[in-house]
């Protein structure tokens, strides 16, 4: 692929933008600064360099975030901050959108792409795609609201019963929730429905990938092969 579209497609700007910036020495391959924005480079496993940063050639851009409270998942905004405006302006570019949603006041795992086969796959309710949270409760929980959480709550609007994949009490008043569905404030809904209430909700968990440990709030990554697999996700 063309070097100047390697770039443009990455959301470094129009052709015009990024043949300018190339033909600046501002680009880099393999260490290497490359002026030829005609250049034709092969994408497999490539890493290219702008100003001193490395991208990586990602044909779908895919990141795993550390959310932060106090940002909306939506890229218009009403009452908050946007949680993509934690992201470099070139992944915005890329129309980069949250797989599913956090609240405003959650904080955890979020996965964000332009792959939109990738975020119906793992948003659909029909493939079951666990989320783990842990919960802070305002009052002490037992054994009886875990049955109640894992026989199914009845939650207004809905017809049937809603039970938790998982339930388990991690501290007097902490819960560890594990769903499959999406429904709108699920977690919070459930807890008020065993006669309790959530303070604090963090998600811990999609499929089987974890929130990475180093990951400090604010802070993302690509995902990687390794993710893939733990999402259930061949590539």
């Amino acid at each position: 692929m063309q070097l100047e579209r390697i770039l443009q497609k990455h959301g470094f700007g129009t052709r015009k933008a990024c043949r300018s910036m190339i033909r600046h020495e501002r680009v880099a391959i393999g260490g290497e600064i490359c002026a030829n924005p005609f250049a034709e480079i092969a994408t497999d496993g490539l890493i290219f360099t702008v100003d001193g940063v490395d991208w990586p050639f990602c044909e779908f851009a895919t990141i795993v975030l550390n959310k932060p409270a106090g940002y909306e998942c939506s890229r218009k905004p009403k009452h908050h901050a946007g949680v993509l405006e934690l992201l470099p302006v070139q992944l915005r570019e890329r129309d980069v959108q949250p797989i599913g949603r956090l609240d405003e006041d959650t904080t955890g795992l979020l996965l964000i792409t332009d792959d939109g086969q990738l975020n119906h796959q793992l948003s659909s309710g029909k493939r079951k795609v666990p989320k783990v949270y842990l919960a802070q409760t305002k009052h002490p929980l037992d054994a009886a609201q875990i049955e109640q959480l894992l026989a199914g709550v009845l939650l207004a609007d809905e017809p049937e019963p809603i039970a938790a994949a998982g339930a388990e009490i991690v501290g007097d008043c902490q819960l560890r929730l594990t769903l499959t569905e999406g429904k709108y404030h699920q977690v919070k809904r459930m807890v008020a429905a065993v006669g309790n209430r959530v303070e604090a909700l963090h998600r811990e968990a999609v499929g089987e990938m974890q929130l990475p440990a180093d990951l400090k709030p604010g802070e993302w990554r690509w995902l990687t092969a390794v993710d893939y697999e733990k999402l259930g996700i061949s590539r």
